[in-house]
């Protein structure tokens, strides 16, 4: 794990805690250091070294926070800051995180652990963490104003708990969570079971799901949207610079998903069924699971779903909301299908020489034309696979399932060989004799006369609508 460490005794600040602000059973100069990862991409999971045996968690382009132990306290620290983080090769945000990354680090305990976690606050305003589906006592809850005092700028405090109950959960603000969810402060917080074999899977990978508005060469996001978001993210990625899943021929794996945007994602897998294993509130027992292939998770909520990787290849994985899949989004195009654009394309070029015509024929040549950009945004269809442009952006990855891939190696495999005869082809015989479908109606002609004139609505307000 490519982890560089702060000592934070050494900043400014933080030598001299108040009582208020560290629990009585912890000095102030036993605080542990926050680590913090300066890489995108996916990291190697934090296998246990002692204690309890159990199967850790791949986080998508994310990381697994270290800890230590503490006369039996598993103690963790997390630092509240501005971060930069990259969408995909090409874009950069500006956000707020947690230890140099937005999302923040995933936490990783095993039910029973008692855990101690000190939240440092570096935003230039106040903060908290609520610990979303813990069972914890109500002034460890994170709810400021509520349940504890703010944690104002340059301040520390500490969350202690005993975890109860094993499961998916996740930690983000209760402190201006319109701003700071917004600018992308959450991550995972992983309760392995103290039984080793309880629900065991070969792989175990995790990522949570948050949206943004962010306008074509600019770098931060609109913190005030509520519905017309333009950057889908796993994790703060979109595709092409979503990690791939690589997975073993016949392995048991788990995909645990949260959902902190402001929308449903139906969540769909290529090529397998699956079973939804557990939520937020606990595990699903197996025998009120049900196959599916599309798993819909909800606002504020967790979906884990188990699978048995039986089928190999590089199967698609993705939000099947169709504008989910795409990258800097407008909503307000106007639809070209069918329009003969060559004329005015000849009038533009005597203006824009380097203007191309695009969606006359649908939007397919956006995924493979190098079309001139504004600075830090990405195009809507992108990335390349073995056959061409795969024309996909945000909420998308590969699920690459091989056989004979090592038990710990998650480094991607490359693209599949397709067994001979396992691919569509174009057909080579005669033509096909099927009837065509009637034409579709004539656009409208062209008014060449004047307007008429509008009827004034009645009243003389506006509509709305």
């Amino acid at each position: 794990m490519s982890i560089s460490r702060r000592n934070l005794m050494e900043a400014s600040g933080l030598a001299l805690l108040g009582a208020a602000a560290v629990s009585g059973r912890v000095q102030a100069q036993s605080i542990p250091e926050a680590p913090v990862m300066d890489k995108p991409a996916t990291q190697p999971p934090l296998v246990p070294t002692s204690g309890v045996d159990y199967q850790p968690v791949v986080t998508l382009n994310g990381w697994t926070l270290p800890w230590r132990m503490n006369n039996g306290w598993k103690e963790f620290h997390l630092v509240a800051e501005p971060v930069v983080r990259e969408f995909a090769p090409g874009m950069v945000a500006h956000l707020w995180g947690y230890n140099g990354q937005a999302p923040g680090p995933t936490i990783e305990a095993v039910e029973g652990d008692k855990v101690r976690i000190f939240v440092t606050n570096r935003l230039p305003e106040h903060t908290t963490i609520h610990w979303h589906g813990i069972i914890l006592p109500s002034g460890m809850d994170g709810v400021g104003g509520l349940t504890q005092p703010h944690i104002r700028p340059g301040k520390t405090f500490v969350y202690e708990f005993e975890l109860k109950k094993s499961g998916t959960f996740m930690y983000h603000p209760h402190a201006d969570e319109m701003v700071q969810m917004a600018m992308g402060m959450m991550g995972m917080l992983i309760v392995h079971p103290r039984d080793p074999k309880f629900r065991r899977v070969d792989r175990d990978f995790v990522f949570i799901m948050s949206a943004y508005d962010i306008e074509p060469g600019s770098y931060m996001p609109k913190v005030a949207e509520m519905t017309d978001f333009n950057m889908w993210t796993w994790n703060s990625r979109v595709f092409p610079g979503i990690d791939v899943l690589p997975i073993r021929l016949n392995d048991r794996i788990r995909v645990r998903i949260a959902n902190l945007t402001m929308t449903n994602h139906p969540i769909h897998v290529h090529g397998h069924d699956v079973r939804v294993s557990c939520t937020d509130g606990g595990w699903v027992p197996e025998s009120a699971q049900w196959p599916e292939t599309t798993i819909d998770v909800p606002v504020g909520a967790i979906r884990a779903f188990d699978m048995l990787a039986d089928n190999p290849g590089d199967w698609a994985f993705h939000c099947h909301k169709s504008h989910h899949a795409m990258n800097a989004m407008g909503h307000d195009l106007r639809n070209f299908v069918g329009v003969d654009k060559r004329a005015v394309t000849q009038k533009i070029r005597r203006l824009v020489p380097d203007y191309m015509p695009m969606g006359s024929a649908g939007m397919a040549d956006m995924g493979e034309m190098e079309m001139p950009l504004p600075a830090n945004t990405l195009p809507m269809m992108t990335g390349f696979g073995p056959f061409g442009p795969i024309e996909m952006g945000g909420m998308f990855t590969v699920m690459k399932i091989r056989e004979g891939l090592a038990p710990n190696d998650y480094s991607d495999p490359g693209w599949y060989t397709h067994p001979r005869g396992t691919v569509a082809y174009e057909w080579q015989g005669p033509a096909d004799p099927a009837p065509r479908a009637p034409q579709a109606p004539q656009p409208v002609p062209k008014v060449t006369g004047p307007l008429p004139r509008a009827v004034k609505p009645s009243g003389g307000g506006h509509n709305h609508h």
